[in-house]
């Protein structure tokens, strides 16, 4: 565990608080975090969330849903205020590590109209503004089906937000434009620009109803595929065959369009409980392809329990190969098993994307049996397309596999 990054992300919270800070009573500290303790019923591939570069087998693990959150809320006067949060848990590189995931400043323009400046959260999903909040969700994790498809947790940038009442129904809208950068799995940075965020939600009664729309270009550093793409274009000079070329376009890895919409319902009325969401990524002219995904949440309240039962499902589609398997004439000795390697190399990287659809069925109860603290246990089921969503997959690996997790989570 890299401690001292740790202790610095959780301390820029209140460095950013005292900073401001005049009155004392002014600054309201928080926190939140979930101890899990997470296993599956395979050795042959490994569950994480979305760019976790490690998940867990068969040894039951603490890393996938584990992690602790500060914040400190300073109010400068009737109109301004500061927020700071860090954030440890394990991502992009396989140790905790930390985060400053909020750091911003908001001035409140009129009773309608906000703006905030800094670090915020990626308003992309129903519950974007508190995904790493384990007490304030019904589900021990959020569907990774459909979480894994928007990479992005934070803008670095500004955006504005409108309010207005209409009769008992409260509407919501929601504009951002920034930056970000974030660790893979398996730790290359992927890069943001251009990044926005478009949302609307409408609130009555027990009913949330929201659209939202988002995007960026998405940069990261690939030495396969960057390697990749010399070979092709190469390929393509040499033996005259521009659609290998065009292949080599698909393999680029920098500034490629990513768009993101999504829809989502919620309810809790009398004690019955719904969330569903769907959603579609769009990666044009690009070997990631495509992909539509959803879930379905269902829970009743019995007193202090809710058991709930979770319906996700992913279907990605990578491009298709379109790589000739002829050759010029007086060329076919040398070009032919160069053809076929670059049309191996692509059928390789379409099966992993188109790879990476699955179903997961989930049953699970959360127990509330104390103040501000609750005690999660759920068991999915997971079927996937080939490797699915799964890390780390070694020879021989099938499903469906049964993953199992008991999470504490807390807020003070």
């Amino acid at each position: 565990m890299k401690t001292r990054n740790i202790v610095v992300a959780l301390a820029l919270p209140f460095a950013v608080a005292s900073a401001f800070a005049q009155d004392s009573n002014a600054v309201r500290i928080s926190g939140f975090g979930t101890g899990a303790l997470t296993f599956s019923d395979t050795d042959q591939a490994e569950f994480g969330r979305s760019n976790q570069s490690s998940g867990v087998k068969k040894d039951p693990r603490t890393g996938v849903d584990s992690n602790l959150g500060l914040q400190a809320d300073y109010t400068v006067n009737s109109w301004l205020s500061v927020t700071g949060q860090g954030l440890v848990r394990k991502d992009g590189e396989d140790s905790y590590g930390a985060e400053l995931s909020w750091a911003f400043v908001k001035a409140k323009l009129s009773d309608d109209l906000s703006i905030r400046v800094g670090r915020m959260a990626m308003p992309a999903f129903m519950i974007s503004e508190y995904r790493n909040v384990g007490y304030a969700n019904t589900f021990l994790r959020p569907p990774q089906e459909l979480y894994s498809q928007m990479p992005l947790n934070n803008i670095d940038g500004a955006d504005i937000t409108w309010q207005q009442q209409y009769a008992d129904t409260t509407v919501t809208a929601t504009a951002a434009y920034g930056r970000s950068e974030f660790k893979t799995s398996g730790g290359p940075t992927a890069k943001s620009r251009d990044q926005y965020a478009l949302n609307l939600t409408a609130e009555h009664g027990p009913f949330i109803v929201r659209v939202g729309r988002s995007g960026t270009k998405l940069s990261s550093e690939s030495a396969q595929l960057d390697a990749a793409v010399i070979t092709f274009n190469n390929t393509a000079a040499a033996f005259n065959v521009p659609q290998v070329a065009d292949m080599g376009v698909l393999l680029n890895t920098k500034d490629r369009k990513y768009t993101f919409t999504s829809a989502g319902l919620s309810m809790d009325w009398n004690n019955i409980v719904v969330l569903t969401e769907y959603a579609k990524r769009k990666m044009p002219d690009s070997f990631l392809g495509s992909s539509k995904s959803f879930y379905v949440m269902g829970g009743y309240r019995v007193g202090k329990f809710l058991p709930y039962y979770t319906r996700a499902k992913i279907i990605s589609k990578g491009v298709t190969n379109t790589i000739p398997a002829n050759c010029p004439a007086g060329a076919s000795f040398v070009c032919a098993p160069t053809l076929a390697a670059l049309s191996g190399l692509m059928n390789t990287l379409t099966t992993a994307i188109d790879g990476t659809s699955q179903t997961t069925d989930s049953i699970g109860v959360r127990w509330d049996f104390t103040t501000s603290a609750a005690l999660k246990v759920q068991v999915d089921r997971i079927k996937p397309q080939g490797n699915g969503q799964f890390i780390n997959v070694q020879p021989g690996f099938k499903g469906p596999v049964t993953v199992g997790a008991v999470a504490l989570d807390f807020v003070f």
